[in-house]
């Protein structure tokens, strides 16, 4: 559901500092980067190699709670890791009898896969069966998890869905007081603003078509329907009795007060709110009368944060209202103002909204970077508009978290997306280190996992998130819970000693969270020898100071005599000389920096898909 657009004057006044080349916005108090390690919790522990598709546990196995050790999160932290973010925890809907502790089998004909999704919510109030090694006892395992990682000396967020739930949603574990969703719905009515779902009134809800339940395999609750009366609104609006086999027919759809005409019945932020504190977004929604599944998924969120989680990734939150993320960020700012808050919306003329008035810290830069490195890597673009991008984000670009691999998308290394693991290396340093954001890695791409197994419903390039899978890269890495790379060859222990060099070299660089100005431009057209495929920047702050430059090409080496233009060398208090340059992530290459007549000039030989970040000693 699109948002109200900001006030005219807010977005002038933005879309005038955005105009500039150089980012001087570096949030207050921050000293470095945060790296956040996005892990799919089932997945992460498995050591059984068998990956027959649509295989059940015992044939292909499953990762627990426990294999996250001491050791394992050791080594994560190690890696330059900041936070985690165990995705997958809450209950979902899973195909797999665990009525013996009183959870209800889930109908094979609502749920993809056989694992199941995690973003198909069955019950908030516990966790996924699956990953405990006594299922009864399984939320007292996740909170000794709590425990280790923070003894790691990493902060933990898990998944927040909420646009949709399950289709059998049961609450089994509400806490005193709290009422399930639809509980109280009044399902004479498609839409009231207190109902938790919108329903087509004495209408049956219908299996889609075309759908082939567990690959075929007889269960006896395959019957060709599932008993839902009246018939719920699916998780991506469609209102069809019979939802399309593309839709999200797993999940229905969860009312935050919009009308099925798209107005809104709630309050609505006064103008000027966007730059308003939490504390008073806090304070204006305390007398305010809201929907109730407003107050739901707040209670939910107050409900982990006192179980010791330290924040929370906000699945497909531009379908739900930026006004209740007021309402229940502000909630969670005013308890707990170091809580991590990241949103995945993907429509850019609505960032703003979710940043400034829905109070989220982070929200992913998907559209923007991640897409745009994805075409230069695949030679369908040039590096030039990388530029354009960060100028357009230059008023949020502390917001707009990084990443070249999560769950949802194609893995970096795969045939689909970069070709190897060597040929992302350039795609990850200028993730890594071109702006203030947060830098975010998906567990495996660290050794190179390519995606390469089909586990039954998920396939080929993506890590399935809906079966029983292991991730032969990572395995390796695991080498049977020693969790040491005793099994990894050796351009995977290289591979994940680059990853580890970056990401901890972008935890202690100062200049990384002070100023950027692209010097890209400065080289296109007058450097013998610069490439199209090449792109560089400077990062600087008072104590460090820094040129990044970069070879997407994975054929072309190249040499080239690098300008770095007059306004740098003014800014960075350069007299006539030369000045010695260290590459900081292996500390091998030192170059000479010639300054004259106000300008910079430094011979840089790169070879295919390398990186050099230099620092003027």
């Amino acid at each position: 559901m699109k948002s109200l657009l900001l006030s005219a004057t807010f977005l002038t006044t933005f879309f005038a500092v955005a105009q500039s080349n150089t980012i001087s916005n570096q949030p207050i108090n921050a000293k470095h980067k945060t790296v956040v390690y996005q892990v799919f919790t089932r997945l992460f522990g498995n050591t059984n190699t068998t990956n027959k598709s649509w295989g059940t546990i015992e044939e292909n196995g499953v990762g627990k709670f426990n294999d996250f050790t001491d050791k394992a999160l050791k080594e994560i932290k190690d890696l330059g890791v900041t936070h985690i973010w165990y995705t997958g925890v809450p209950h979902h809907a899973v195909i797999r009898d665990y009525s013996q502790i009183g959870i209800s089998n889930d109908d094979p004909e609502v749920v993809k896969g056989r694992a199941g999704s995690p973003y198909a919510v069955k019950d908030y109030y516990n966790v996924n069966p699956d990953l405990a090694v006594n299922p009864a006892n399984r939320l007292q395992e996740f909170e000794e998890l709590i425990a280790r990682t923070h003894k790691a000396g990493l902060k933990l967020i898990i998944d927040i869905v909420p646009n949709h739930v399950a289709r059998k949603y049961e609450g089994k574990n509400n806490p005193i007081g709290v009422r399930d969703f639809g509980a109280d719905d009044d399902v004479s009515l498609e839409y009231h603003r207190d109902n938790n779902f919108y329903y087509i009134p004495n209408t049956r809800f219908e299996i889609p078509e075309g759908i082939t339940p567990l690959n075929g395999e007889l269960n006896p609750l395959i019957d060709g329907k599932f008993d839902e009366l009246p018939a719920k609104w699916t998780g991506n609006g469609s209102r069809l009795v019979k939802p399309d086999k593309n839709d999200w027919y797993e999940t229905v759809k969860v009312n935050y007060g919009i009308r099925p005409d798209g107005t809104k019945d709630f309050a609505l932020l006064p103008s000027g709110f966007e730059t308003k504190s939490c504390q008073e977004h806090f304070d204006f929604w305390k007398d305010k009368d809201v929907p109730s599944s407003w107050k739901k998924f707040r209670a939910i969120a107050e409900y982990w944060l006192a179980k010791g989680v330290d924040g929370f990734r906000y699945d497909m939150a531009e379908m739900v209202p930026y006004e209740f993320w007021s309402y229940m960020n502000s909630a969670i700012k005013v308890q707990r103002p170091d809580a991590f808050l990241l949103a995945e919306v993907y429509n850019p003329k609505e960032y703003r909204n979710y940043i400034h008035l829905g109070k989220m810290d982070y929200l992913y830069d998907k559209v923007e970077l991640y897409d745009k490195l994805k075409q230069i890597v695949q030679g369908k673009s040039l590096t030039d508009p990388i530029t354009d991008i960060q100028k357009g984000l230059s008023d949020i670009e502390h917001h707009m978290l990084h990443f070249l691999d999560n769950h949802d998308e194609q893995r970096l290394a795969s045939p689909e997306f970069a070709g190897s693991a060597e040929n992302g290396k350039p795609l990850m340093v200028v993730s890594a280190t071109i702006s203030t954001s947060p830098t975010m890695i998906y567990f495996g791409q660290e050794v190179g996992e390519a995606g390469n197994e089909n586990g039954g419903f998920g396939s080929h390039s993506r890590t399935s998130i809906f079966d029983y899978v292991g991730v032969p890269n990572h395995q390796r890495w695991m080498n049977g819970g020693k969790f040491d790379g005793g099994k990894l060859t050796p351009s995977e222990k290289s591979l994940r000693d680059f990853y580890k060099r970056v990401l901890n070299f972008t935890l202690k660089s100062s200049a990384l969270v002070g100023d950027f100005k692209e010097i890209h431009s400065a080289n296109t057209t007058i450097t013998d020898g610069y490439l199209p495929e090449i792109y560089s920047f400077v990062r600087w702050s008072d104590s460090e100071k820094l040129i990044v430059v970069v070879n997407f090409s994975s054929s072309k080496k190249s040499q080239f005599e690098l300008i770095i233009p007059n306004e740098i060398i003014q800014k960075w208090n350069l007299k006539e000389g030369n000045y010695l340059i260290i590459d900081q992530l292996y500390q091998k290459s030192q170059l000479i920096l010639k300054v004259k007549n106000g300008q910079g000039k430094v011979k840089i030989d790169m070879k295919p898909s390398e990186s050099f970040i230099y620092r003027l000693k």
